[in-house]
C-alpha cells in the first residue's frame, strides 16, 4: 500500500522561522523535516501524558482480568520497572 501525504499549512513570524531555520541547518534537517519532527516529539509527549482512556464494556472487563491475574514473569516486570523511561532525563 502506497504512503499518503497530506500537506500542512500554517503561518509563523519571521522570527520564529528563523529560529527554526537556524536549528534546521545546525541539526542537518531540511524545515519541513525539522518541523515534523519537532511536531511527533512533542504529539509523542501529550499522548504520553494521558491518564484518560475510553474502552468498551468487554475491553473494560479484559483490562480488569489481565491486571488482577497473577504476574507469569516477576523479573520481567522488574526489568521494566528498572529501565528509565525514554523521556526522563
Amino acid at each position: 500500500m502506497p504512503t499518503v501525504y497530506k500537506i500542512i499549512k500554517f503561518r509563523a513570524s519571521v522570527g520564529s522561522v528563523a529560529l527554526i531555520d537556524h536549528a534546521a541547518r545546525v541539526t542537518g534537517k531540511s524545515h519541513a523535516e525539522f518541523i515534523l519532527d519537532a511536531a511527533c516529539e512533542e504529539a509523542r509527549k501529550v499522548l504520553a501524558d494521558q491518564v484518560h482512556f475510553r474502552l468498551t464494556a468487554v475491553q473494560f472487563k479484559r483490562f480488569n482480568e489481565v491486571l488482577e491475574a497473577p504476574l507469569e514473569d516477576a523479573d520481567a516486570l522488574r526489568r521494566l520497572l528498572d529501565t528509565p523511561a525514554p523521556w526522563a532525563c
